[in-house]
């Protein structure tokens, strides 16, 4: 496996960043000019490990080598090289290892590992590679610990090409692979999703008489979970005895396939068989619980975890604090940060970023900000995503002036906005009617590399359609698509509900052939939206008709989808129809008509039938519980004056009154 004499792969050595020369002057005893000083080794190990300016260290080290007091050792180069290694001077370390090799003194497996783990600190698994090459130069043997360092460096940067020859030169070296090789190889193929070789591998451990441990299963369990094989992950975690990485493996599977009550149940089973659940198991269960809305349970089992005497860290309270402003309890979520910061958890970005998240939904920005400050004094630096949940708020509440100060904050401290962040940025321009200088603002984050895409296509589309801008907003669709950036649903529901509104019907009815036409999957907002348009144009077949068409395709109709259709009939005479169809649905119990129902009804009947016939709907909505508003009466009252010329009802109007 050694290249040939004569073609080692040499690196590049650069200049080093800390001046090193062995040309020194030699340490002399003051007592006796003429004589130098003899060091002990001990003496010089203990400088070496003891002093903590480096360049002191190098200083002494080379004046040592190049005076008559000290033959530096093997332990002498090796604590040098380590402590290099560890401040990844790494340059340094070739300069080292060429004197030591000068001096005759072999390297021995545990400093080569030692230099690997430097090259892997720096992140040069290659130079690291490199190195292993020429290992015969310096007197060192490969063995089964270098190599299993050596793939771990490899792994760490996924060089997953350079991994299986490597242990294919191992095997020809006659080196027999231990469960440390075995469970590298493992997460290599995890890590790229190779689940099926890694299982071959697991068999061939097993066969070789390897038996494998708990970082083995551990792996494997992980890569079913997220290949999705959770009751293949299941099976195998069986055959091992229970241990709480194993199960941590398995509980986080379940969590993020859905499966919360199975990994609750595993947490059961843990206590069962007499192992303690850690942090990691219940994190992991609470996180899940807070994502799905049930916070409740997940402070139960918080709770839970107290009880038994398992303390929470900083992944523990984040989801909590975030589950709380999700259900609007602010000063709850307040709460729990004080308390997890008096249990000394030191907050992350992250946990910053939930709490200044969490501020912003509930209006609080001038205490969001305050915590932004606070993050940067406790030395928590904040990111590009903290700088976009800020300018978010800001352009919620339309505050411009806010979110053009935090942009500028954020450029000032070196922090590039990313396509959020531009997206936000849009957003609170548009909401100021500011088109002009966010179309500037599209074309700038073009230009810096930043490609702006659908989202940020919508949040324009968006704002010009509400301020009636619909020609540039379908503008905008061509140049979206121009950019590679395909509209979606929701931005043809913007564009759509735009043209309806405006009277532009058949642009409207094109728009909607072209949805069809891409293959894209119309939700209910579109059905609605092109419902109401068609019951503007007076187009009640062609409703019917695509109202029939949502049904076929599993769209369920809501509130808006009936009052839609019951408008449209009662707007061309048909009350009849539109009453039909309210109990017939009403029936069904698929959907309870509300006072937009009624006031349709009533309004209808008032029109096309009579007086007698709008109070009959009345009276049942108000029998369903169903309370009349400003519409409801303004409708009868009209309907009422319209009568007397004919009737003279005077009773019809003690009975609206009184129900009033």
């Amino acid at each position: 496996m050694y290249l040939k004499e004569g073609r080692s792969l040499l690196m590049k050595i650069q200049k080093p960043l800390i001046p090193f020369v062995l040309n020194s002057n030699p340490i002399i005893n003051p007592r006796d000019p003429n004589k130098q000083q003899l060091l002990q080794e001990s003496d010089v190990l203990k400088r070496l490990k003891t002093d903590r300016n480096l360049s002191s260290v190098l200083g002494f080290f080379s004046a040592i080598a190049n005076s008559n007091a000290f033959q530096h050792t093997a332990s002498t180069y090796r604590v040098m090289i380590e402590r290099l290694g560890r401040e990844c001077e790494m340059d340094m370390v070739q300069y080292i290892l060429q004197q030591m090799k000068m001096d005759g003194i072999n390297c021995c497996e545990d400093l080569f590992i030692c230099i690997i783990n430097g090259y892997k600190r720096v992140g040069s698994a290659e130079q690291a590679l490199k190195m292993f090459y020429r290992i015969g130069e310096f007197g060192c043997k490969p063995t089964v610990r270098i190599y299993n360092h050596l793939l771990d460096a490899l792994l760490s940067e996924n060089k997953f090409q350079m991994i299986n020859p490597l242990y294919t030169n191992m095997k020809k070296d006659g080196l027999i692979p231990n469960v440390f090789t075995y469970n590298i190889l493992l997460k290599a193929l995890c890590k790229n999703d190779r689940v099926d070789a890694a299982h071959k591998l697991f068999v061939e451990m097993s066969n070789k008489g390897c038996p494998p441990d708990a970082v083995t299963y551990t792996t494997m369990v992980s890569s079913l979970c997220k290949a999705g094989k959770i009751d293949d992950a299941r099976e195998l975690a069986g055959r091992f005895k229970p241990s709480v990485p194993v199960y941590n493996a398995l509980i986080d599977g379940m969590c993020k396939e859905g499966r919360i009550e199975v990994a609750i149940k595993l947490l059961g089973e843990m206590m069962d068989n007499g192992v303690d659940p850690n942090v990691v198991s219940y994190s992991c269960i609470i996180n899940s619980l807070c994502v799905s809305g049930n916070v409740e349970l997940a402070f139960a089992l918080f709770a839970q975890m107290f009880l038994r005497g398992c303390d929470a860290n900083i992944h523990t309270f984040t989801p909590l604090i975030k589950g709380c402003f999700m259900r609007g309890k602010l000063y709850e979520a307040l709460d729990l940060w004080k308390l997890m910061i008096q249990d000394g958890c030191e907050p992350n970005v992250v946990a910053y970023n939930t709490l200044i998240h969490g501020l912003c939904s509930n209006g609080s920005l001038e205490e969001a900000l305050q915590v932004c400050d606070q993050m940067q004094r406790s030395g928590c630096l904040p990111n590009v995503t903290t700088y976009s949940i800020l300018i978010d708020g800001f352009a919620k509440s339309g505050d411009l002036v806010g979110a053009s100060e935090t942009w500028n904050r954020m450029i000032s401290h070196g922090c590039r906005p990313n396509v959020v962040t531009y997206t936000c940025m849009v957003d609170v321009l548009c909401k100021n009617s500011m088109f002009d200088q966010a179309n500037s603002l599209v074309e700038k984050m073009t230009l810096e590399g930043c490609t702006p895409n659908t989202m940020t296509f919508n949040t324009f589309i968006k704002g010009l359609c509400g301020n009636g801008r619909v020609e540039w907003a379908m503008k905008l669709l061509e140049r979206m698509q121009g950019h590679g950036c395909l509209p979606n649903i929701t931005t043809y529901n913007e564009l759509l509900d735009a043209l309806f509104r405006m009277n532009k019907y058949e642009e409207a009815f094109g728009l909607f052939q072209e949805i069809e036409a891409r293959n894209l999957q119309p939700n209910l907002v579109t059905y609605n939206t092109v419902l109401y348009g068609f019951s503007r144009a007076g187009m009640m077949g062609e409703a019917l008709q695509l109202f029939g068409k949502a049904l076929v395709r599993g769209t369920a109709p809501d509130s808006i989808t009936y009052n839609t259709m019951i408008h449209a009939y009662c707007k061309q005479g048909k009350v009849k129809i539109a009453a039909q169809l309210v109990e017939r649905v009403s029936s069904m119990k698929e959907w309870h008509p509300d006072i937009i129902t009624y006031t349709s009804l009533i309004w209808g009947a008032c029109n096309w039938m009579n007086i007698e016939e709008a109070m009959a709907f009345l009276d049942k909505a108000i029998n369903q519980g169903i309370c009349p508003n400003f519409a409801t009466w303004n409708a009868l009252v009209r309907c009422f004056f319209d009568s007397l010329g004919h009737m003279g009802p005077i009773h019809i109007l003690d009975d609206i009154l009184r129900k009033g």
